[in-house]
């Protein structure tokens, strides 16, 4: 028996997929010039581009540093139920997360205070927030105001209330106005009675009205400012952990379900708490670092939060300790 020759075997259907993934993502053709140059449909062309991908015929390769940082971002959203995430690479060096998501920060603030629609934005306090501040571009905005959106500390400092307020109202040409109250009172009663007084009400009416608000988030380590420098004399860190407070966010001591601990020193805080952030149009959160991870998963955890601003190890952590969280 003669056996045929062999013959060199073309798969036409491969071949056309490849052709039009050439055409398309190499020499930058439209769709309907691809359809127009192989004399298909565009709808055979927009099939065709879809199955390349499918069979591997194309493969998306992101030449960035950014590209895991992409799909980090898809990850939280999905994850937190976030509007926006950004997410940037992060440094060598771990003391220098700060800079890089104030920085990431600065250059959001930058966009997002240039839109006419922002008209009221409200600025807690921090170093990621100070930072910000000294990376943002300025921008044109006299019909904008910041409001302080929290008690500050006795202590003087640069990333007081008073002072990133000022600054960030200085770089946009905007009013400004402060909450002029420190962040504890003695007690819960004080409090009550300082919360009743009229020009309390008026100031914290405006801060549940704000367009948006950036907010940073406070551990319960020695890096943390609030626990070094800001809690009454009467409050010892240790009995704060030991109630499980993983951090604050806004002077308010959160577990790691994302819940306020009970312990009385939630009680003497003087302005918006946890709850009011869930009516609030626009919630930034933005922090880095190994040390803010529980805080982080458990204020994203709690639903009151809109966009997260981040560096990819913090983020990477903590999705992983949500996933921890969510499997006890």
């Amino acid at each position: 028996m003669v056996r045929a020759p062999k013959t060199l075997q073309i798969d036409e259907e491969e071949r056309f997929l490849a052709r039009v993934a050439w055409f398309y993502h190499v020499e930058g053709l439209t769709q309907g010039a691809v359809a127009e140059r192989l004399g298909v449909t565009r709808l055979r062309v927009n099939k065709a581009l879809a199955d390349a991908r499918r069979l591997g015929i194309v493969r998306i390769s992101i030449n960035s540093s950014f590209g895991s940082c992409a799909e980090i971002e898809a990850r939280l959203k999905s994850r937190f139920g976030l509007e926006e995430a950004f997410i940037v690479p992060s440094p060598a060096d771990p003391g220098n997360v700060q800079t890089i998501v104030g920085t990431a920060l600065g250059h959001h603030l930058t966009r997002l205070l240039a839109d006419p629609q922002i008209r009221l934005f409200g600025m807690s306090w921090g170093n990621t927030l100070n930072l910000a501040t000294r990376f943002m571009e300025p921008v044109h905005r006299p019909d904008l105001e910041i409001v302080s959106m929290m008690g500050g500390m006795t202590k003087g400092s640069d990333i007081n209330t008073f002072e990133v307020t000022t600054r960030l109202a200085d770089l946009c040409g905007a009013q400004h106005s402060y909450f002029t109250a420190p962040l504890y009172t003695g007690s819960k009663e004080s409090r009550d009675t300082l919360m009743g007084l009229d020009v309390f009400r008026a100031v914290l009416d405006k801060i549940r009205r704000v367009d948006a608000v950036t907010m940073a988030a406070g551990d319960m380590s020695a890096a943390s400012i609030l626990v070094n420098d800001g809690l009454p004399g009467d409050i010892a860190v240790e009995e704060l952990i030991e109630a499980g407070a993983v951090g604050d966010i806004l002077g308010q001591f959160l577990d790691a379900q994302g819940q306020v601990v009970d312990h009385p020193i939630n009680d003497r805080v003087i302005g918006v708490g946890m709850k009011d952030l869930f009516d609030m149009r626009s919630v930034i959160l933005a922090a880095g670092g190994a040390h803010k991870v529980p805080i982080l998963a458990a204020a994203l955890g709690s639903g009151a939060v809109d966009a997260f601003i981040s560096d990819e190890d913090t983020a990477e952590a903590v999705l992983k300790a949500a996933d921890t969280q969510a499997g006890d």
